[in-house]
């Protein structure tokens, strides 16, 4: 964050004091230089802060034009009288008055602005001060992500910034990358933000190494992201990677070692306990029990292992997963050329078995002025990462029918027998599976380079042209293996999928930049044009039928199984886009913003569309009316904000007006069938972006130097969202595309910090909190009626006014006392027209409840559970050193959040196919009515697995994201050997969650079958070693 502006402010300081001639005060008047009388005395100097030598920073005397500017190595050299204050100065550090006494040499240690007015902030093509913005930006800077053993960027981002919710994605290696959302969820289609790396377009951020990371940016309203206009809408993310500083070589090395394990993982009963039930269950069905006591007494003592096991699913399969990382950083440069450079390897092998990553990663930039007028920046990025997942031989494609057959598999089945052979249930076994080494695996290469020159025409006026080139190619590769499980059961017959993805996009912006000051008065004023172009394609290819497992290429296989896919699309766009600051005396500040898009995805007439953003902020604190208020307040800002932001990237479809037809048909002519083609669905030429409009009112405060604290509110609402319209079955045709759903966003954010320093100690705490309150306004429904089954999970509802993934399932109201009440419930309602169930109740079945009161139990008795969005999220940071140590926190949570779990998540009475999770033994019984859990019950004799409140489980929790340690070695130590800096830390990621769900599953973890890849917690070591 502070390091960015460091190579500006050098080249900005040295050309105005080192000049020969004149300097220039605040009002743009010429000075003439002070004299150098005989009494002046010559003081050396260093500036330092706490990462070494500061250069470019500035060392004036108070109250003259008597100054210079910090060399490479933070020296200075400077003529003084006795008496003199120096006040020396750096952007993003607090300025020091310093008297000079007489002494020959002078040491300063900056310390970092708590108020950070002068940080400056990432915004849509260019940077602001803080202390200016308008809109609703937040920013994290390396220190958030720096030592922290997480594989992607994502994670990383939990919890540091109110309205930006990110939900954990797992810990599959290579696949973790967490759902974000900013402000809520704001389309029925894909609601995922807008992500750039140093400009560039990505759409992920995979493409990017933690560790090469300068600063994140998150524009949350419409008048911080209306820039980009129509691929907006959903929020924009800005990665600033790091670039070369001025100063000598600077050589870094940031590197770990992690161990991993699951963060939680459900607690099972075992054999003897299962057998047990599952008797007990079978007699009240009427059967005869499965087990004699003669089983349950070896399954109890364990006495025969490979008739009677105890088997621990979870410990045959998983283990400790470790995880290190290594990245080389060379940075430095002259005032005319800045340059750096980084490489990086994350190497992991996950908790399952055959579970892999291998990335490796390189970056350069390089910042050339090659005279007063041009500047040139190069950027070239590779980024290879390879990652492979177990596959099953039943449903394969991920382990996710590994991990859910692991979940449900009983005890009582052997893993491995004595003669190599697996036992199995009905789908096969997963141990078999993971034993086999058959995986998918995906390889991945991301190469982007840009090119960009300014060119200064007149003083305050800059031109920028910019082109650049992303390409990205995936081989996806999917071998699934024959196999003899045992002599009388066998898997599918082997199998094998490759398929090739690959798109690029080249764009090419020019921008006309005008930055001048006119006294009081400000103006800055962005004129752009960006064109882009991509390309995307894909090949699908599978055979079957292998003649051996070790035959793998695809010619190997049965060509009579053959299948074949592949497709090609192009987008384009073009856009032109301004903007316009202003600011009185620093006090009062404008800012305006226009974009135009023309995207291929629409047809002609449709193809433009136009965002504009304003925005006003008023600094009161700088107001004469305010000034018995400086002591204690030292900024207070108010901001509000209109905008309008677009989304054309809601569907998959590239061509969503185009009329298409599908060539797969076939028709009986000639006593045969022909191929031929028809038209799946209609499309209408019409459609267009969703637009989301958004206004917003905040405040910013800084009170005794220390606190700061950051308010905001916003209402964003979406329009036009593009929907299923269904079409008369007497059309044949499927249901079409058009801009009829609406819905809305309205929240609040809040940040509270506080810092301070008292001597060898410094203490800080960052907290943030986001309400969000998410409702449903139009459907497009047409026939009255205001709600929909959710199309993705028949257990939600679409229904207006209420949120987007709401619940809807039959409401629950403890358990039946015994057989005569629930008999006398059936005579109630059983039989009337729509009831649902079809099993007889008893004694500890749960109770459905007439929650309509029209006398009858039907589906429209199902009441709303709430939403897996949640309403509330929440983070805490705090930060603490003495000396050489430090300790860093991180808490992140949310509340307000739902989540179905299914049978297979508890477990239930089936057999081989189920495995009760240690719940049910609270299972209710004429002995036990106040009971966790219903009556145990054989199979699916009862009607208790049916979707209902019982099962939807409040998910709120509190996670500790990461706890920090770490100690520095003493500089005057490790100087005399040229390092700069070391530091030693032990960091570990998701250290203990606390909820109150039914069972210990992640309650991050959004599957409703808990068949998702385990997040881990990491416990990692490292090391930072500066040269």
């Amino acid at each position: 964050m502070l390091k960015i502006v460091r190579p500006v402010s050098f080249l900005l300081l040295s050309a105005a004091l080192c000049s020969s001639g004149t300097v220039f005060a605040s009002n743009g008047t010429a000075t003439p230089k002070v004299g150098i009388s005989q009494q002046q005395k010559s003081l050396k100097g260093t500036v330092n802060d706490a990462l070494g030598p500061v250069a470019g920073a500035s060392v004036v005397v108070k109250g003259t034009t008597n100054g210079t500017v910090t060399d490479m190595d933070g020296n200075f050299v400077l003529d003084v009288n006795n008496g003199d204050i120096l006040q020396v100065s750096f952007i993003g550090y607090v300025t020091q008055d310093i008297k000079y006494t007489g002494q020959a040499t002078l040491t300063v240690n900056l310390v970092e602005d708590t108020q950070k007015l002068e940080e400056v902030i990432v915004v849509g093509y260019g940077t602001q001060k803080k202390v200016n913005m308008t809109g609703a930006v937040a920013q994290i800077d390396s220190k958030a992500l720096e030592n922290r053993p997480v594989q992607n960027v994502s994670t990383a981002l939990q919890g540091t910034m109110p309205g930006v919710q990110v939900t954990s994605g797992g810990g599959r290696p290579g696949q973790d990358g967490g759902t974000i959302r900013v402000r809520g969820v704001g389309t029925l289609n894909t609601a995922d933000p807008y992500i750039l790396v140093d400009g560039i377009e990505t759409g992920t951020m995979n493409s990017v190494d933690p560790n090469d990371i300068e600063s994140i940016s998150v524009l949350k309203d419409a008048a911080s992201a209306a820039i980009y206009g129509s691929k907006a809408s959903n929020g924009v993310i800005l990665i600033t990677t790091k670039r070369g500083k001025t100063g000598k070589p600077r050589i870094s090395y940031n590197g770990y070692v992690g161990l991993q394990k699951p963060t939680e993982m459900i607690d099972r009963i075992s054999s003897y306990d299962y057998a047990r039930l599952y008797n007990q269950s079978m007699v009240d069905a009427g059967l005869n029990p499965r087990f004699e006591q003669s089983d349950l007494d070896k399954f109890r003592d364990g006495s025969s292992p490979y008739t009677h096991p105890n088997t621990d699913w979870y410990d045959e399969a998983y283990r400790t997963g470790v995880q290190h990382s290594h990245n080389v950083n060379v940075s430095g440069g002259t005032e005319n050329v800045k340059y750096m450079g980084s490489v990086g390897y994350l190497g992991q092998t996950g908790i399952l078995p055959n579970a892999e990553r291998q990335q490796f990663n390189a970056r350069t930039n390089l910042d050339m002025k090659l005279n007063e007028r041009l500047n040139v920046r190069l950027n070239l990025a590779y980024i290879k990462n390879d990652y492979s997942d177990p596959n099953s031989s039943y449903a394969g494609g991920s382990s996710d029918q590994i991990i859910r057959q692991l979940n449900r598999i009983a005890p009582w089945i052997v893993s491995r027998y004595e003669d190599g052979t697996w036992g199995t249930i009905s789908d096969g076994s997963p141990i078999a599976w993971l034993d086999m080494d058959q995986t998918v695996d995906r390889k991945n290469q991301n190469f982007s380079g840009t090119l960009s020159a300014d060119y200064k025409i007149i003083d305050g006026l800059v031109a920028t042209v910019t082109g650049s080139y992303v390409n990205n190619q995936q081989h996806y590769r999917a071998f699934q293996k024959f196999i003899q499980y045992n002599p009388s059961k066998k898997s599918d017959p082997n199998k094998l999928n490759e398929n090739f993805y690959g798109w690029h996009r080249a764009t090419f912006d020019a921008l006309l930049n005008y930055d001048k000051q006119f006294g009081e008065h400000g103006l800055k004023a962005m004129a752009g044009w960006h064109t882009e172009k991509y390309d995307y394609r894909e090949n699908t290819s599978e055979r079957k039928n292998f003649p051996t497992n070790d035959l793998t290429d695809m010619d190997a296989g049965d060509a009579a199984t053959q299948k074949n896919g592949g497709y090609t699309r192009e987008l384009a766009m073009i856009s032109w886009f301004g903007r316009i600051n202003y600011d009185y005396a620093g006090k009062y500040l404008f800012e305006a913003n226009i974009r135009a898009d023309a995207s291929s995805r629409f047809a002609d007439g449709n193809r433009w569309g136009y965002f504009p953003s304003f925005s006003g902020a008023w600094r009161l604190s700088e107001e004469s009316f305010m000034e018995n208020t400086s002591e204690w307040l030292n900024n207070l800002k108010v901001r509000a904000s209109w905008g309008l932001l677009g989304n054309q990237s809601a569907l998959d479809d590239y061509y969503p007006w185009m009329n298409t037809y599908n060539l797969d048909a076939n028709y009986p002519l000639g006593g045969s069938l022909q191929s031929g083609y028809y038209q799946k669905s209609y499309k209408l030429a019409s459609i267009s972006w969703e637009k989301s409009r958004t206004w917003g009112l905040g405040f910013d405060a800084t009170l005794n130097n220390k606190i700061n604290v950051t308010f905001d509110y916003y209402d964003r609402k979406t329009t036009g969202i593009i929907m299923d319209v269904p079409v008369p079955d007497e059309f044949g045709l499927g249901a079409y595309k058009d801009n009829v759903g609406q819905m809305s966003n309205r929240g609040v954010e809040v940040i509270l910090s506080y810092n301070n320093k008292w001597g060898d100690w410094s203490f800080g705490a960052t907290g943030n909190f986001a309400y969000n309150k998410n409702i449903l306004q139009d459907l497009g429904l047409t026939d009255g009626s205001k709600d929909m089954v959710d199309p993705n999970n028949s257990n939600k509802v679409r229904r207006i006014g209420e949120a987007l993934n709401t619940y809807r399932v039959y409401k629950v109201d403890g358990f039946f006392e015994s057989d005569e009440a629930a008999q006398a419930w059936m005579d109630k309602y059983a039989g009337k027209e729509g009831y649902p169930f079809s099993k007889k109740f008893k004694a500890g079945d749960l109770i459905y409840q007439d929650a309509n009161g029209d006398g009858k139990i039907d589906a429209d008795d199902r009441v709303l559970a709430g939403s897996t969005d949640p309403k509330y999220t929440f983070g805490l940071n705090l930060n603490a050193a003495y000396k050489n140590f430090d300790l860093s926190m991180t808490f992140t949570g949310a509340a307000g959040v739902s989540r179905l779990i299914n049978r297979e998540v508890t477990g239930y009475f089936a057999g081989d196919d189920s495995h009760p999770a240690t719940v049910w033994l609270d299972a209710w019984t004429p002995e036990n009515k106040n009971a966790t859990m219903p009556r145990v019950a054989y199979d699916e004799t009862s009607n208790n697995y049916n979707a209902s409140t019982f099962w939807v489980q409040n998910s709120s929790y509190l996670r500790m994201k990461n706890l920090q340690f770490g100690y520095s070695l003493p500089k005057n130590v490790i100087k005399s050997v040229g390092i700069e800096n070391v530091r030693f830390y032990y960091s570990v990621e998701n250290l203990f969650t606390i909820h109150n769900m039914l069972v210990s599953v992640d309650p991050e973890i959004g599957s409703e079958r808990a068949s998702s890849f385990p997040l881990t917690q990491t416990h990692a070591f490292g090391v930072n070693i500066t040269f």
